[in-house]
């Protein structure tokens, strides 16, 4: 779908590179390393001068990173702080990348279903190492098989969609929205556009949030003993 944005830019395609027979989408990771270098910039500009009172970006970062322990200690107990470095920079490193589309001439690492699936996978995967670790790897796998046997293939499956539903949630609403912000600047310019535009970048640290308090939800069943 081709359609000018910012430049012009074809909204679901993207610059292809191939190397040792892989094939790699350029702009998606252009968008991630800048996503990336934008969060590791803010959370220095925030705490290289961090006063008592805080100003400007640090107000903004101690809200958020206050918010995401209050919910962590909430949703996974006392042993979800040492998860919280990780799930502080996962909300930040989305609404970053979520936002970063509504940008002319950029678009959001977010809306390719590599990346959100490559997160997803990522906390997946992590549950799964954690619960080894916390519960021991035969009460683990045992798990899966209670409370009858049978409930076996409902609990694998299960885990398979984890993955599924949480990247193509966000990558779907993501990709939606910056395809409407550009039919929108086509067809009525200016007004309608603008107030889409407020309203994306409120979905886009929503989806954020989302996706994090999942994933926090997935992690805290792995932490608690009594699961």
């Amino acid at each position: 779908m081709n359609m000018g944005h910012g430049g012009g830019h074809e909204i679901g395609g993207h610059k292809l590179a191939h190397l040792a027979g892989l094939t790699f989408n350029m702009d998606t990771l252009t968008m991630t390393w800048l996503t990336m270098a934008i969060v590791i910039i803010l959370a220095v500009v925030a705490t290289r001068r961090a006063a008592i009172v805080p100003r400007g970006w640090q107000n903004f970062l101690e809200m958020a990173v206050t918010a995401l322990l209050d919910q962590i200690d909430n949703t996974m107990g006392p042993k979800g702080r040492k998860l919280a470095p990780l799930i502080i920079t996962l909300f930040l490193f989305l609404v970053v990348g979520n936002e970063l589309g509504l940008v002319p001439g950029f678009t959001s690492p977010t809306n390719d279903i590599n990346t959100t699936l490559g997160l997803a996978l990522m906390v997946v995967i992590l549950v799964h190492i954690i619960g080894v670790r916390e519960k021991g790897a035969v009460r683990y796998v045992k798990h899966f098989f209670e409370p009858y046997i049978p409930f076996v293939i409902i609990n694998i499956i299960e885990e398979l969609a984890k993955p599924i539903t949480l990247s193509f949630r966000l990558f779907g609403n993501i990709l939606a929205g910056e395809i409407l912000l550009i039919i929108l600047g086509m067809l009525v310019p200016y007004v309608i556009p603008t107030a889409w535009l407020a309203f994306s970048v409120f979905v886009g640290i929503v989806q954020a949030f989302i996706f994090t308090m999942l994933s926090m939800s997935y992690l805290s069943n792995s932490l608690n003993n009594e699961h």
